[in-house]
């Protein structure tokens, strides 16, 4: 049986449901979708699509970070959208946050987020064994 570890830091945005921030299961860290809510208020940073995108990978790395992994571990990531117009942005944000290996990655268009927002990430990383 696999023991699963839930994950949990400040730095990100506290869980709104019957969920973890992340979830650590054998070699892997399932991270959480995570939305563009500023960690202290718990408020959408803004309408801007850029600047969602920005918080949005911002989350992410700090619930990866504060488990003492890497973000050059990040295999996969699967991006929510509400309109796919948007996605040359994503890829722009997220090259300015990953290196070569890129994760590799899903984007689909959604019709509704939670809290309305335009963009959800969540991620799979290998944290070994």
């Amino acid at each position: 049986m696999i023991k699963l570890k839930a994950i949990q830091t400040k730095n990100a945005p506290s869980a709104i449901g019957a969920y973890s921030q992340a979830v650590k299961a054998g070699g892997f860290m399932y991270v959480s979708g995570q939305i563009p809510l500023v960690p202290q208020t718990m408020e959408i940073v803004s309408e801007d699509f850029n600047i969602q995108v920005k918080q949005v990978l911002e989350n992410l790395k700090a619930i990866i970070v504060d488990s003492d992994s890497k973000l050059c571990n990040v295999v996969k990531l699967n991006v929510y959208l509400t309109d796919l117009a948007n996605f040359q942005s994503v890829n722009d944000a997220i090259s300015t946050v990953f290196d070569e290996p890129y994760p590799a990655r899903a984007a689909v268009e959604v019709s509704r987020l939670p809290k309305d927002v335009l963009v959800e990430i969540d991620a799979v990383v290998y944290i070994g064994d």
